[in-house]
């Protein structure tokens, strides 16, 4: 039976607390566009994205004008482009601006996948295309980049690590007149999933089906709003209010998921039951942390709410959908959450803290502005500690700092939009680390990995 009161609880969070599906993404297989022929491929590339997902776009906005749903992004996730690279040769950056040519033509806001996967080594293709992420980045618009370097079952490879270092620094460099827009679309990942509907890190995983659709739903404000009818509560109490508010959500990102695989005719894959901020007032997990009771995020207590709030939004989530993946949690990105901005801005959150709360959140350090004269080792070194954060706790964690070329501490970048703009935070360089870096190797995957 329809319950009136949940139609006008829906609305009301719709209307007045931020709620909105965040994206509708169209993951989409690329294996069967290698070619010999490097051109041939890219055109193979661009007329199956065109083919697959032309009207992703137009059906987004059909459904989100039937149902009264927001449906911030369309976006498309492709089969990571190093393998087509080491299959069908060729400058990577040829396969970047057919991505580009193919977003253009569809009208998505974003297309994932310009990504290698070297969490054990370098295969064909990979390093090509690792070194060609800062001309790729630059020469588009909306294409984002994403590199796994480890993983709980096969260890960090810090080759790669210690190249990525150099890589965030000179895509950085590369987009130095755009705010040094190319690094906030580039994401370095230990155990990346091959589900996840958000960018940067979107790619189509090789376990993936032909095409699928996936949706990131989102609701901060909801969260927050629904905490604050509860100000006196103990936190198990909290916990259920939680729970509750996201298995509402969730069910909202099932009914769009499961109608636009409908129209497009593509398989259904996951909800992605996220809590991803926006710079708009009302809509951040640094205030929802702050409804439970500490002064500012950032001051200690911050990493023990923040493990509450990701297990709560899991449990709640995972009862409402049979088909819950892709990072599924709370999202902390500086820059795109007005609480963390604030927080960042009067020093209460530093770069330590953020760290700590990456063991229990979604993902890791993530869209954090640092200075531009950070050396290429000291990035390095921030990846390997959150790589290593991931890899033994067996979760996905991820690194997307932008570099502020030019820019020092205390002052801002701005990118506008969802990405928002961020403060440049304090990074510690009274020692280095560059022996430890220089070492390379990889470091062996942990004894947890030994569960076969």
């Amino acid at each position: 039976m329809i319950n009136l009161n949940d139609i006008m609880e829906t609305i009301n969070m719709i209307s007045e607390e931020n709620l909105d599906i965040r994206t509708v993404t169209m993951g989409i297989s690329l294996l069967d566009c290698a070619d010999s022929d490097a051109k041939k491929a890219c055109d193979k590339i661009y007329d199956k994205i065109t083919r697959m997902a032309g009207n992703l776009v137009k059906t987004g906005e059909e459904i989100s004008a039937q149902y009264g749903i927001p449906i911030i992004n369309k976006r498309i996730s492709v089969t990571p482009i190093s393998m087509l690279v080491a299959s069908s040769g060729g400058d990577p950056v040829m396969y970047a601006k057919a991505l580009q040519k193919a977003a253009d033509a569809t009208g998505v806001n974003f297309i994932g996948g310009y990504s290698a996967l070297v969490h054990k080594g370098f295969s064909a293709g990979d390093e090509a295309l690792i070194r060609s992420i800062p001309e790729a980045l630059s020469v588009t618009n909306n294409i984002c980049s994403s590199v796994n370097i480890g993983s709980t079952k096969a260890g960090i490879n810090m080759d790669a690590v210690k190249l990525m270092g150099q890589i965030v620094k000179e895509t950085a460099e590369k987009t130095a007149d755009r705010d040094c827009i190319g690094a906030a679309k580039l994401v370095v990942f230990c155990n990346a999933v091959e589900d996840n509907p958000f960018m940067a890190g979107a790619f189509h995983g090789v376990g993936e089906p032909d095409s699928v659709i996936h949706v990131g739903v989102s609701g901060p404000g909801v969260v927050q709003a629904a905490l604050k009818k509860c100000p006196d509560g103990d936190l198990g109490q909290l916990a259920e209010i939680i729970k509750r508010t996201a298995f509402k959500i969730t069910r909202m990102g099932q009914l769009v998921g499961t109608e636009a695989s409908k129209r497009l005719g593509v398989s259904f894959g996951i909800v992605d039951l996220s809590l991803a901020p926006t710079p708009a007032i009302g809509d951040s997990v640094a205030h929802i942390l702050e409804e439970m009771g500490l002064e500012r995020c950032g001051t200690h207590g911050t990493t023990a709410a923040l493990a509450m709030l990701n297990d709560a939004v899991k449990k709640g989530g995972v009862m409402a959908s049979s088909y819950v993946g892709g990072l599924s949690g709370a999202f902390i990105p500086v820059s795109e959450d007005a609480g963390m901005i604030a927080a960042a801005r009067s020093g209460d959150l530093s770069l330590a803290k953020l760290e700590a709360m990456t063991a229990v959140c979604s993902v890791g350090l993530d869209m954090i502005a640092i200075p531009g004269d950070t050396p290429a080792e000291v990035i390095s070194a921030i990846i390997a500690d959150e790589a290593a954060i991931g890899m033994v706790n067996s979760k996905t964690t991820a690194v997307r700092v932008i570099p502020a070329i030019g820019k020092k501490v205390g002052e801002d970048l701005e990118f506008g939009g969802l990405l928002g703009s961020g403060p440049i935070m304090d990074v510690n360089l009274s020692m280095s680390p560059k022996k430890f870096i220089d070492r390379a190797g990889r470091i062996p995957a942990p004894l947890q990995s030994l569960k076969n």
